[in-house]
């Protein structure tokens, strides 16, 4: 079974499906080796792994290192081409889709498609839609893009209904990593009510009963990372694996 449909399959034995980012510009070997089999047993269902400006080397290194202490799987989640490794189960095709930067759009994937194409490596096409979360956020600064206004439901919509008649296999609804609010339970029900492939959702997520909210509203992935830096308790990943399953 490819990842894709692995995921589909957890989709729909489980209520949702648990991702934890990874950020390998602040993880290091001894806090991998240490984190991951702990978010494994707590109920971590798959491994997202990406960064703004990580350099290539170390991203390969960190994913291999990460593929030897976990058999979940390891999917990037590029922030720019260069974030490529055939060391990864697969890679999240990303499409900026609510900005109009065409690097962000079609240029870096243009870029990227032949060395895909070259190590064989599932690709996952995916609709990047961002979010004002409060702040302004690093994919934000990056990107060089506005997200779309939060209480613009419609104009969201239009967007997630264009990533599947263009094709696109996930949405990804952001808000950014750090972001001051998640993306609000009536967007993320809107668009579930309009579109029929699975809905991803990051950004702002502080705790299991938010996490949980995502899930009653339409969200098939959840993705955190940032919420466990500083907080890498047991019992608080456990708690937010179990609102995401059931």
């Amino acid at each position: 079974m490819n990842t894709y449909n692995l995921i589909l399959d957890l989709a729909l034995k489980q209520k949702g499906v648990f991702s934890f980012l990874i950020d390998p510009e602040k993880a290091t070997q001894d806090s991998l080796k240490d984190i991951i089999p702990k978010a494994e047993q707590c109920g971590v269902d798959i491994f997202f792994i990406g960064g703004s400006t990580i350099a290539k080397l170390k991203f390969d290194s960190t994913i291999e290192l990460l593929r030897s202490l976990t058999k979940k799987p390891v999917i990037i989640f590029p922030g720019s081409p260069e974030q490529i490794s055939k060391n990864a189960d697969a890679i999240l095709f990303l499409s900026l889709i609510s900005g109009r930067n065409p690097k962000h759009l079609i240029e870096s994937q243009v870029s990227a498609a032949p060395y895909l194409k070259k190590i064989n490596i599932e690709v996952i096409p995916t609709a990047y839609i961002l979010i004002d979360g409060g702040i302004e956020t690093t994919v934000q600064r990056i990107s060089e893009t506005t997200p779309l206004d939060h209480k613009n439901i419609d104009l969201i919509v239009a967007h997630a209904l264009a990533a599947e008649y263009l094709g696109f296999k996930f949405v990804y609804l952001e808000t950014g990593s750090g972001a001051k609010y998640s993306v609000p339970n009536e967007v993320i029900r809107a668009v579930a009510n309009e579109v029929s492939i699975p809905i991803i959702v990051g950004g702002g997520i502080k705790s299991a009963e938010v996490a949980k909210e995502k899930i009653q509203a339409g969200a098939k992935i959840i993705v955190a990372g940032n919420i466990f830096e500083n907080n890498f308790d047991l019992n608080f990943i456990k708690n937010f694996a179990d609102a995401i399953h059931s």
